[in-house]
């Protein structure tokens, strides 16, 4: 179980690059969002975050207890999880896709509030997960936030 753990939380192995492991982690989502999105509609992403959410919350818990630690660096399923809900709004393409990452990752690093607060008041598992999960909302906030500038402007 402890192997399981670990290829999770670190969304295989992507979390024990550096440096910047979220963002490889971020990265490493990428492809499966793409297959999903691609092979069924990108709301399909929203179930599969929904299903991985439970499990990430599971592996963080194992993967800290192993290394005995909070939040270890290398833990990258909760990105897997907020970038794949942002991706959920857009089209599998490449623009759509970047802006997604870019947006997720502004916000799960400046963790605004309440993510900063959720990321030092939520312990264990669910606290890894969720932090992300609000940073996922900002950048859906601001992925819709663009589209409707981008409409307004050509209207």
């Amino acid at each position: 179980m402890n192997r399981l753990a670990l290829i999770i939380a670190t969304w295989f192995g992507s979390g024990l690059l550096r440096p910047m492991p979220g963002t490889w982690g971020t990265a490493a989502a990428l492809p499966f969002a793409w297959a999903i999105a691609s092979f069924s509609a990108p709301v399909w992403l929203f179930a599969a975050a929904a299903i991985l959410f439970p499990i990430g919350v599971w592996a963080a818990n194992r993967y800290d207890a192993m290394k005995q630690a909070h939040d270890s660096s290398e833990i990258v399923v909760d990105e897997v999880v907020g970038v794949w809900l942002v991706l959920a709004l857009v089209p599998p393409d490449w623009l759509h896709y970047l802006t997604g990452f870019l947006l997720f990752r502004v916000f799960d690093i400046a963790k605004p509030w309440p993510v900063g607060w959720v990321d030092r008041r939520l312990a264990g598992g669910l606290g890894v997960m969720a932090d992300d999960v609000l940073a996922a909302l900002y950048a859906m906030a601001g992925i819709y936030g663009i589209g409707w500038l981008i409409a307004w402007s050509a209207a």
